[in-house]
């Protein structure tokens, strides 16, 4: 099941964020490997954007696919297989993408993976997950493992996702950027790692941002950005912001009870 619901601001913001004409635009949580709610999630986008025929429609995914979820080589496979019927796509890139290609190239990353849910993406590509205190050698073994297991198309899909996406006064990313530093010169840790939760300022970048990363019990309204990692790996609840001439809505699967 999906509910529909709009945040409500407490203080009007000073500014009304907006899309070029003619676009509704869909952002996708965090999904670690929950295949089952982005399927729920897509026939949702797809009733709702019915609403909107006339409109372009594009979904943007922010990143974190593998890890900690149970179907992470489902979920690859579900979003490299093609855009929605009618839908431009952007793939954006996380942390977990990012230090998974990083482990590829460096064994030694191995037990900090693991630290971060690394052991269901081994899983799910067939792959046994070394207990603790492993040698380099039997971490290496994983990494050749690894990469004799994942279908090079998947390879292919991770490399290729993008740092960010900017269109008219939002910008979306993972984790976050550093303010008043031109995007060219954001790093891989401002982009892929950087964290927001209430008590970040709310400092104007000149846009906003809609990212996720931070998991947060429920969406997080600022005006200067929006956060929608509300922890579908763990809750059931994948978040997607629905934007469309300076109005935010939002699409969400139903936790289970």
């Amino acid at each position: 099941m999906v509910r529909s619901f709009i945040e409500k601001f407490k203080k009007p913001a000073p500014k009304t964020h907006s899309l070029p004409d003619g676009w509704r635009v869909y952002a996708i949580g965090d999904i670690h490997g929950r295949v089952d709610l982005v399927k729920v999630l897509h026939r949702a986008i797809i009733q709702d954007a019915r609403k909107a025929w006339e409109k372009n429609k594009l979904v943007v995914y922010l990143g974190d696919y593998l890890d900690r979820g149970p179907y992470v080589k489902e979920t690859i496979e579900a979003l490299n297989s093609g855009p929605l019927s009618g839908f431009e796509v952007r793939y954006l890139m996380g942390n977990h993408e990012r230090l998974f290609l990083d482990f590829l190239e460096n064994a030694a990353l191995l037990e900090m993976w693991l630290g971060l849910g690394g052991r269901s993406t081994l899983m799910s590509y067939g792959v046994q997950a070394p207990g603790s205190g492993f040698s380099p050698q039997r971490a290496e073994t994983v990494r050749v493992e690894l990469l004799e297991a994942v279908p090079q198309d998947h390879l292919e899909f991770l490399k290729n996702l993008k740092p960010y996406f900017k269109m008219g006064d939002y910008l979306f990313v993972h984790a976050g950027i550093r303010p008043k530093v031109p995007l060219k010169r954001q790093t891989c840790e401002d982009l892929f790692w950087s964290r927001n939760d209430a008590s970040t300022p709310e400092k104007d970048c000149g846009f906003r941002i809609i990212h996720g990363h931070t998991i947060c019990e429920r969406v997080q309204t600022r005006r200067n950005r929006i956060g929608i990692d509300t922890g579908a790996y763990a809750t059931g609840i994948l978040t997607c912001a629905v934007m469309e001439d300076g109005r935010v809505d939002f699409l969400s699967t139903k936790a289970p009870h």
